[in-house]
């Protein structure tokens, strides 16, 4: 439009300086009629060709705009289709997550079971199987507690072991035999080959040496321990050969526990160490001293007669002391011995012979506690002895070879055999050595009494002078020493 505008005003003013030009020529209505009419067909052309110029650039900017909307359309639908993949991979996120928590919790659930499992495998086994699966068995059995390790690895470890416990109860159902080394009644370490049948454990050495499979706490080496009698005999035939003697105990092992644990006092001894002997004559001492002493109080208690001493008592209080010494010439009573004796060596001093025949007495009540006294001070010394013996043998093998457990236990059940045999020989020989001193007080307590009224008894008497020899012939008292 402002080109045409910029025409129509071009052309008016070329027709006014046309008229200014020639003024006298032509009628100026005419020619401006003529220029305008020249100018109006220009424009009009110009006009056209404009028009013809915008109808050909709107048809691209149409065609644009079309492409442009089209385009914007087929974003708006990516848009649309992603935005519904977005949602539904939000579900399927959500979804995802929750069985992977409920796998998680299975996984979780699973590898308790397998730590309890791995942790109570070797209570289910024979002791001497670790040393065929006790790697397998203490990887699993620390792969819970190894924060190192994997989620994966920690499975594969315990899946592992659980694969050889499967594999080993096939091989049980029939039997299995593996090499190994087991601990002989010496303490000293051997090899050979054992055998599982069932809830039966054999070990047969390379030497031939067979016996059953004993547990050892604390140790991988069970303790090998020979039978008695016929079933020994087909003990290594079976392990080495698979026939043989199996012994069967139908009380699930109780029966051949106690069996194998029996308690031997021979063997106990032996194990005590060479500080049993002493022991064992200190215990043969004071047996044979509280036997004795038991006797003597028996024979005494037999000769014991208080009809005699009543009569002693009478005579005295007659005045006939020859009467009384009589009496006391015809009882073995020890009370009625002393007053007879004092009766007799009156004449010197009887205080001085009832003191004298009293301690005589007593002293064959005395003999014998010595001994008991001896044995209860010595006995426990001595088992303190043999436990300080055995501890040593026991530290000098932890100093030096450590493959021989049962060496260690030996030498401390020689120590605990030797304490326990001393103080249990000081503890019964302590109950004789009492009674035997209560009966000595009441012994030395009876002689008193009766000592002390028999000097009331003689001072009471007309004449107490105590002077006088004794009647001719009259026996002297016996018993004595």
């Amino acid at each position: 439009m402002n080109s045409i505008l910029n025409c129509l005003c071009s052309g008016l003013l070329l027709s006014a300086f046309v008229i200014g030009q020639n003024p006298v020529v032509a009628d100026p209505k005419s020619q401006l009629a003529h220029s305008a009419e020249l100018e109006l067909q220009k424009g009009i052309q110009e006009l056209n060709g404009l028009r013809d110029q915008i109808a050909g650039e709107k048809l691209p900017v149409a065609q644009e705009l079309t492409g442009a909307e089209e385009s914007v359309a087929q974003q708006r639908r990516q848009y649309d289709e992603v935005a519904r993949l977005v949602d539904s991979g939000n579900l399927e996120i959500a979804s995802v997550k929750a069985e992977m928590k409920l796998r998680q919790e299975e996984l979780s659930y699973i590898g308790n079971l397998l730590d309890e499992y791995a942790r109570s495998y070797d209570t289910k086994v024979n002791v001497s199987e670790m040393q065929v699966c006790g790697k397998l068995f203490e990887r699993a059995k620390q792969a819970s507690e190894n924060t190192a390790l994997s989620l994966m690895d920690k499975f594969g470890q315990q899946t592992d072991f659980l694969d050889m416990s499967v594999k080993r109860l096939f091989l049980a159902i029939g039997g299995m035999k593996f090499p190994g080394l087991g601990v002989d009644m010496q303490g000293s370490v051997v090899e050979g080959e054992f055998a599982i049948l069932g809830p039966f454990a054999l070990f047969c050495s390379k030497a031939g040496a067979a016996g059953l499979v004993v547990p050892q706490a604390g140790s991988d080496k069970p303790l090998i321990r020979p039978l008695e009698g016929p079933i020994q005999d087909g003990l290594a035939q079976l392990v080495q050969q698979g026939e043989g003697t199996l012994p069967v105990d139908p009380s699930r092992g109780g029966a051949l526990k106690a069996l194998v644990q029996k308690v031997n006092l021979i063997h106990i001894f032996e194990k005590g160490g060479p500080i049993m002997w002493p022991l064992l004559a200190a215990s043969i001492l004071a047996l044979g001293t509280v036997l004795e002493r038991l006797i003597f109080l028996a024979n005494e208690k037999r000769k014991r007669n208080h009809k005699k001493l009543d009569e002693l008592f009478s005579a005295i209080e007659r005045g006939d002391t020859e009467g009384a010494a009589r009496v006391s010439s015809s009882t073995k009573d020890f009370v009625v011995q002393v007053l007879g004796y004092a009766l007799l060596h009156r004449e010197q001093s009887m205080t001085n012979a009832l003191l004298y025949a009293q301690s005589r007495e007593l002293k064959r009540f005395r003999r014998g506690i010595p001994i008991l006294d001896t044995v209860i001070t010595l006995a426990p010394l001595l088992g303190l002895l043999g436990t300080v013996t055995g501890m040593m043998g026991s530290f000098s093998i932890i100093g030096g070879d450590l493959s021989s457990p049962g060496a260690i236990t030996g030498g401390i059940a020689e120590a605990l055999i030797a304490t326990a045999f001393g103080l249990g020989i000081a503890i019964t020989s302590l109950l004789p050595f009492n009674y035997l001193n209560t009966r000595l007080e009441e012994a030395e307590s009876e002689i008193d009494s009766a000592a002390n009224r028999l000097e009331v008894l003689v001072l009471g008497m007309p004449n107490h002078s105590l002077d006088g020899a004794a009647p001719a012939g009259q026996p002297a008292l016996q018993g004595g020493v």
